[in-house]
């Protein structure tokens, strides 16, 4: 297996064709696209295309996000945005504030970031990254007959441990769930939990050479066989009834 990385040195805009720009960006590391590749793409880029950039002064704080600010040092217009991506807020400690997200996502901050943007801007999350996995995946193929398979991720905590790693939070054309449940292990024991998140795992490889200040957003992955089959993020989360944290 090979992982590839592609720079992108034009930042993205709202409304930019972001195939294009993937492509073009490809074409310049003399590399192209091959079946069966995996496209892993930092969401930054997503949602930058799709205007989930947004000014702070655009943002209205409400008293709640106020009340929020002023007890945990924080500007009350990022945490005005955080409730607004939010389905509700799991703990607020060391300034942090986790939140489970409306995509399902338990995080830092819903994901709303400042990192590599304009100091004035706050940054979202893609509002359905499965769809918009989706999309790029159907363009590829329209546009250069390639059939891929496309991971959007973004960086996350770990309860437990230190360090972030990359993990899926859009997927599209591979089951991100390998499960392995019922088969038996090299000494003939039946498997009774073993189910592998390979879409995390590839995210966090892809990771090894996509970093925050390369201009690396993208990379592909060659060579690791997987099922060519619609799959979706929202299968990485772990229904309530079966998490003994929640």
């Amino acid at each position: 297996m090979s992982i590839i990385p592609i720079h992108m040195e034009k930042d993205v805009n709202t409304n930019d064709d972001l195939i294009e720009l993937i492509l073009s960006s490809i074409n310049k590391e003399r590399q192209k696209l091959h079946d069966n590749d995996i496209l892993v793409i930092t969401h930054k880029i997503i949602s930058k295309a799709e205007g989930r950039l947004i000014p702070l002064n655009n943002i209205r704080s409400s008293k709640r996000a106020r009340s929020i600010a002023i007890r945990h040092d924080k500007d009350p217009r990022i945490v005005e945005q955080i409730l607004r991506e939010s389905k509700r807020i799991v703990k607020i400690e060391h300034n942090i504030i986790i939140v489970e997200t409306k995509h399902g996502f338990v995080c830092a901050n819903a994901g709303v970031d400042q990192s590599n943007i304009n100091s004035n801007s706050v940054l979202s999350l893609p509002l359905n990254p499965d769809i918009s996995a989706t999309k790029i995946r159907v363009k590829i193929k329209r546009r250069i007959g390639r059939k891929i398979a496309v991971i959007i991720t973004d960086t996350f905590g770990r309860p437990f441990r230190e360090g972030q790693v990359n993990v899926a939070i859009g997927v599209s054309g591979l089951k991100p769930i390998i499960d392995y449940r019922g088969l038996r292990d090299t000494f003939g024991k039946e498997l009774k939990v073993t189910e592998i998140a390979i879409a995390d795992e590839i995210a966090s490889a892809a990771e090894l050479v996509m970093n925050k200040f390369s201009l690396i957003p993208i990379a592909i992955i060659r060579g690791f066989i997987y099922k060519n089959k619609n799959g979706s993020a929202k299968e990485l989360i772990r229904k309530r009834k079966n998490d003994l944290f929640r």
